[in-house]
C-alpha cells in the first residue's frame, strides 16, 4: 500500500488553489485553477495535497454536500527555515495564527489557515541535542 494523497474537500475551489500554490509555493500539477480537482506537491517527497470541490464530490457521496463544521483537517508541511518561511508567506498573504515557536525540543511549528478554515501546520525538525 502506498498513501497517494491528501484530499481536501473546499467550497472556494480557487482561493484555496491560490493559498496551496501562490501563497505556500506548491506545485500545481496541471494548472486546473478553477477545479474542480488539483493536486499540490513540495518541491521534494513524494506526498501531494489535493483539493477536490465539495459540491462534485457530494454527487458521489450525498453527505459530504453538508457544509464542514469545525476543525476536520490539519495539513503538516515540513519546510527548512520556518522563520524565513513564515515572512516569506505571510508577504504573499498567509496569517499566521500561532508561531514560529518550539513544540518539543526536537521541533518548532507555526499554523495558520487555508480560505476553508483547513489547519496548517509548518515544522522546522531540529537536530537531535544531546
Amino acid at each position: 500500500m502506498e498513501l497517494a494523497q491528501v484530499r481536501l474537500l473546499v467550497t472556494d475551489f480557487a482561493a484555496c488553489y491560490r493559498f496551496y500554490g501562490d501563497v505556500l509555493g506548491l506545485k500545481p500539477q496541471s494548472g486546473a485553477s478553477e477545479g474542480p480537482y488539483e493536486k499540490f506537491s513540495p518541491a521534494v517527497g513524494s506526498a501531494g495535497i489535493a483539493l477536490q470541490d465539495r459540491a462534485m464530490m457530494a454527487e458521489v457521496l450525498d453527505e459530504v454536500g453538508d457544509a464542514a463544521a469545525g476543525h476536520r483537517s490539519l495539513v503538516v508541511l515540513r519546510v527548512d527555515a520556518l522563520d524565513a518561511y513564515c515572512a516569506e508567506i505571510t508577504l504573499r498573504g498567509a496569517t499566521v495564527l500561532h508561531g514560529p515557536a518550539p513544540l518539543t525540543d526536537r521541533m518548532r511549528v507555526a499554523h495558520l489557515k487555508d480560505p476553508e478554515g483547513n489547519l496548517v501546520e509548518l515544522q522546522e525538525w531540529l537536530l537531535l541535542r544531546g
